[in-house]
């Protein structure tokens, strides 16, 4: 009994957050810079960064499992996961079933070339050219579709890399692909360039919560606020992506309220947002 006693009063003495169960989420773990196999086992990138320090601040352990992309929104839908990791595209519909944070990447789709040759000004350029794109991807059907418009030929790969590669052999004269990728790959390839960057296309990157977990996700937004406000994301962005982002971009913006301005579950309630 007096054992008993002793234990009690023990985990009465810890505090709340060390007896919280750890966060649980997923990423795809094939998506570099984001997400990607460690040499020596494991996963490291971008988003792994991110969220591993966001989960220190809220002194929360976090399990993140490397999945298909697939699998992640239901996974999280089902229970297993307790928000997503991996960088998801803010949609109309996607706010409708789920509640996002604020935006804390820009994703938007970039062209990428070889050094040397001639910058891109717009669609027109690539007349008579050939770009190429990532399988199954919106830059193939984007492509796709321009390539009837303009008249220059889409060849398709099975990974973005792959598509990247055609354009340091000289196969097609650009690649498309999203721009955090392309930065990615420019910075480790000398010979390849990240060019114009299609600004149509913006969208927040922001990690989704299930409807019932609105005070986890306002606690999660308001780390990642923090981590804005002093230049944690912008450090790791620099650090992942080859270059350090501009003063409006969103690792280095605080929007209002919780989740992302103008998409539906967007609550616009001012609050003030306390750092530790």
């Amino acid at each position: 009994m007096f054992l008993r006693r002793l234990a009690l009063a023990a985990a009465l003495l810890l505090p709340a957050a060390a007896m919280a169960q750890p966060l649980r989420t997923g990423v795809d773990g094939t998506f570099a810079p984001h997400a990607m196999p460690r040499l020596g086992g494991g996963i490291e990138g971008f988003n792994i960064d991110l969220f591993t320090e966001a989960a220190h601040r809220m002194k929360r352990e976090i399990t993140i499992e490397s999945t298909s992309f697939s699998g992640l929104i239901p996974g999280l839908m089902s229970g297993r996961y307790d928000f997503i990791a991996a960088p998801t595209t803010v949609t109309k519909e996607r706010a409708e079933n789920m509640i996002f944070t604020s935006g804390y990447l820009w994703t938007a789709f970039q062209f990428g070339i070889k050094k040397g040759s001639a910058p891109i000004k717009s669609w027109d350029d690539l007349k008579g050219k050939a770009v190429s794109v990532n399988k199954g991807t919106p830059y193939e059907t984007l492509s796709k579709q321009m390539a009837e418009k303009i008249g220059f030929t889409v060849q398709v790969y099975d990974t973005q890399p792959d598509a990247t590669q055609a354009v340091l052999s000289g196969r097609a004269y650009a690649t498309l692909g999203g721009n955090t990728t392309i930065k990615y790959s420019a910075s480790k390839t000398p010979q390849f360039v990240a060019d114009l960057v299609l600004n149509e296309s913006k969208a927040h990157w922001a990690a989704p919560f299930r409807k019932d977990s609105v005070a986890l996700r306002n606690q999660m937004q308001d780390v990642l606020d923090c981590m804005k406000k002093d230049g944690t994301i912008a450090k790791l962005s620099a650090k992942w992506f080859g270059a350090a982002p501009a003063a409006d971009d969103l690792e280095n913006t605080i929007t209002p309220g919780y989740g992302v301005p103008g998409m539906p579950g967007y609550d616009p309630t001012p609050h003030a947002l306390v750092c530790g």
